[in-house]
């Protein structure tokens, strides 16, 4: 028997996004190994996978493929046949919102 990939799809409702984080960078460009200790918080970045079909999301023009910055800790983290994502969202309240930039 062999093992089948399943194609999954996903649509975000509302004013959120879906993103594929990058990982940050385990080594210096001068090539010092940065262990986990180190405070490493700052915000991340993530390539948008999906777009929700709300209105401050079309407001913004954020689009499937953009780099966008947001904060560390926030959004909902989840994993599809071992791939890491994070669903995002932009409140109602700009104080409140996950996505900080999108990347140019």
């Amino acid at each position: 028997m062999s093992a089948q990939k399943t194609k999954i799809s996903i649509q975000p409702l509302g004013d959120r996004i879906v993103v594929s984080p990058v990982k940050e960078a385990e080594k210096t460009k001068s090539g010092i190994i940065l262990p986990d200790t180190v405070n490493k918080e700052k915000p991340a970045q993530g390539r948008v996978m999906a777009i929700g079909d709300g209105e401050r999301i079309k407001k913004f023009g954020v689009k499937k493929g953009d780099i966008v910055i947001f904060k560390e800790y926030g959004g909902t983290e989840f994993k599809i046949d071992g791939a890491e994502y994070k669903v995002l969202s932009l409140s109602s309240d700009p104080k409140d919102d996950e996505i900080l930039a999108v990347l140019k």
